[in-house]
């Protein structure tokens, strides 16, 4: 018997019942389906941490401070970390830097005329805070670097910001009251949204300096400087990133006082958050596939139940067809056909539906999916090789029966 002669037989058997064929692929169906729209839903987190993460700028680099490390050091402090100075020693004696901001963030309560906001975030940062952010102003100005250094009592709204303490007039020149110290309102942002957990349209943004003196006072800041968590670098020519990085910690290590070995900082780029993201993700995309993977697993099981009772049922006709000369090859080939023709329809018809609910479920949840080509492959691939090996017992078990017993067989 040729191919052509096994996909025909196999297809009038699949055929001529048509409800429990669609029963035995069900498993098959939901197996594959649930590959695609699992992975899908995992690809597109990480797509949108990635688009998150790179939203807060371009070609940045990330200076932390390591606190309870190193020791006394020009400018340092006496057990490590970063200050304030830092920043501009950084941006004067670094080739490549096109920008370096400072943020320290406060949580304070804003008035304006009637209106009082509690927990408002007071963004304390440096005149590049527009470029690195990559923010635009609406009206007015943003503070420059002279303002920075005579700590001037100005701020920034945030376009939310701007809107619930001013409603639709205009602000520029205003004053609000934050905490006990009014500050000048100089300009609004244009809206800019949550970024990476972060919602930069509800924020007031004023001189890191004014944060220093007014809302987390540091006694000790005349003697070690004042303390900043973390220092953003804008690089100008991202091609020269690596060699920039190493300039950073290499003038660090020498500014604190510290060696190589026992740095009281860390330097990380967008790509190397991006990485930690997707290692944290990609465990638990398998987790998902797997987990979809026992759908399909569950599939093969029926299908190879279905088989068995078609074998039981086809008997006679197996017995027929061997006295005629089909060998036992033929047999098993005809019963593994059916079986893998199952998996193939069910995993084709499993594709269709798991890229339609991807679709449906991101479109419903807000959620952003990405249907994955690889996952496509995977799924249907997959499916044939449940086919094949859930098939192959039933085959060979009708290959295995006696022509002379299943003639008999009624």
């Amino acid at each position: 018997m040729n191919l052509s002669e096994f996909l025909r037989l196999a297809r009038d058997s699949i055929l001529s019942n048509k409800l429990r064929t669609l029963l035995t692929m069900l498993g098959v169906i939901i197996g594959v389906a649930s590959v695609i729209v699992m992975i899908s839903i995992s690809a597109g987190t990480e797509a949108t941490i990635e688009d998150q993460i790179t939203g807060l700028g371009s070609n940045l680099v990330y200076v932390n401070a390591s606190f309870g490390r190193g020791g006394f050091g020009p400018g340092g402090g006496d057990s490590g970390g970063l200050v304030y100075d830092d920043a501009a020693a950084i941006a004067e004696q670094v080739a490549n830097v096109a920008a370096v901001v400072v943020e320290q963030g406060s949580s304070e309560t804003v008035k304006a005329a009637n209106v009082a906001l509690d927990g408002v975030t007071v963004q304390g940062s440096t005149a590049g805070f527009p470029s690195v952010r990559d923010i635009t102003i609406a009206q007015g100005r943003f503070f420059t670097d002279k303002d920075v250094e005579r700590k001037a009592k100005v701020a920034v709204l945030g376009a939310t910001l701007a809107t619930e303490l001013f409603g639709e007039g205009d602000p520029i020149g205003e004053v609000v009251t934050v905490g006990t110290t009014k500050l000048t309102v100089i300009g609004t942002f244009e809206p800019r949204g949550t970024v990476s957990g972060v919602d930069f349209d509800a924020q007031l943004y004023t001189p890191v300096t004014v944060v220093f003196q007014k809302f987390i006072p540091n006694q000790f800041a005349r003697i070690i400087g004042d303390r900043v968590r973390m220092l953003i670098v804008e690089v100008e020519d991202p091609s020269l990133m690596t060699h920039t990085i190493e300039q950073i910690t290499l003038f660090l290590a020498k500014r604190h006082g510290v060696s190589l070995d026992s740095l009281d900082f860390s330097v990380t780029t967008q790509q190397d958050i991006i990485q930690t993201q997707e290692s944290t993700t990609a465990a638990f995309r398998n987790l998902l596939a797997w987990v979809a993977g026992v759908s399909l697993i569950v599939g093969g099981i029926g299908i190879m139940n279905i088989m068995l009772v078609s074998v039981t049922e086809r008997t006679r006709e197996i017995g027929i067809r061997q006295s005629i000369g089909a060998t036992p090859n033929d047999i098993r080939f005809q019963f593994l056909t059916e079986a893998i023709l199952l998996s193939l329809f069910g995993g084709l018809i499993g594709v269709v539906a798991g890229i339609a609910a991807a679709w449906i479920f991101g479109t419903a949840s807000g959620m952003r999916t990405v249907v994955v080509g690889s996952s496509i492959f995977f799924s249907f691939l997959s499916a044939a090789a449940v086919g094949i090996f859930f098939g192959y017992y039933p085959a060979n078990k009708a290959a295995q029966l006696d022509p002379i017993e299943a003639l008999r067989h009624e």
